[in-house]
């Protein structure tokens, strides 16, 4: 890796940088993560954009895995069946830890879990099921642990998932959407996203059953292709690096109307359609 020669003064405001790019000499500065010193002055260690938090400064890696936080949502797909608890892919370092003991019974029964539910662990999630849960708190080794004790949660069905840069899918207070074309989209901040056919909440709340069920809804042509179109303007979002949100989503959705949802993963009407969106978002401020 070269280094650049340290110049006299350097600029610590935001930008992106590559390995080896001298980001400051001065030493009232302290480095933090993806930088390193050498010869009084701090280099970027990582590609990513610089970021001053007071006298910190760091980078943030342009890509990285998913670096969960307590009360993250998160979209995860069971991988194995242990005692007493399931581990779930979360885009991670390691697996996910969902615990027999931080889901809901069906029919929303609390109590204690007995001998007899830990037999039936596969009927609430077997391997490979997609799971919506959040973040609870972390175990001694760093694994997340994950809960999925409220009617929103659960198991996942009548769609696709969509797998995208975890840094592109920001915080914010609700990440389960309604998007007005019809299709519930779930917002993962580990960066998998699902998408499916709209189930009112009603529905569920009425048939305690559906949780847990590995059935899916009939789906009609029609909703396979804006689930489908969703999907691929998801998709053209992450490639094209522009910040995956409901507002993003929809207004994608609105431009590539007039293209066949197959064209939209094409390169140049991919470019156009995420510029399109980037001047929709930089207007709404």
């Amino acid at each position: 890796m070269e280094i650049d020669e340290a110049p006299q003064k350097v600029d610590i405001a935001a930008r992106i940088v590559t390995p080896g790019t001298a980001i400051t000499n001065d030493p009232a500065f302290m480095r933090g993560h993806g930088t390193f010193s050498e010869h009084d002055t701090t280099y970027s260690s990582v590609a990513g954009v610089v970021e001053r938090i007071n006298k910190l400064v760091s980078v943030r890696p342009l890509k990285q895995r998913y670096s969960g936080e307590i009360g993250d949502i998160i979209v995860g797909r069971i991988t194995e069946v242990a005692s007493k608890r399931w581990r779930v892919d979360v885009n991670s370092r390691q697996d996910g830890v969902l615990l027999l003991s931080s889901i809901n019974l069906p029919g929303g029964i609390q109590r204690r879990k007995s001998e007899s539910d830990e037999l039936q662990m596969r009927t609430f999630f077997a391997e490979g099921d997609l799971v919506f849960a959040e973040v609870q708190s972390y175990f001694a080794d760093g694994a997340l642990s994950l809960h999925t004790r409220s009617i929103q949660y659960g198991k996942l069905r009548n769609g696709t998932l969509v797998t995208a840069f975890p840094q592109l899918v920001p915080r914010s207070r609700s990440h389960f959407h309604t998007l007005p074309c019809g299709v519930d989209v779930v917002l993962g901040v580990n960066g998998y996203i699902w998408v499916s056919k709209h189930v009112p909440a009603s529905k569920v709340e009425a048939n305690a059953e559906l949780i847990y069920s590995d059935k899916n809804e009939p789906i009609s042509d029609d909703e396979r292709e804006v689930i489908a179109r969703v999907a691929n303007c998801i998709q053209l979002l992450n490639r094209m690096y522009v910040k995956i949100t409901d507002t993003s989503i929809i207004f994608a959705y609105d431009a590539s109307v007039a293209h066949p949802v197959k064209d939209l993963l094409k390169h140049d009407v991919a470019v156009e359609l995420a510029h399109n969106v980037m001047v929709y978002l930089e207007q709404q401020g």
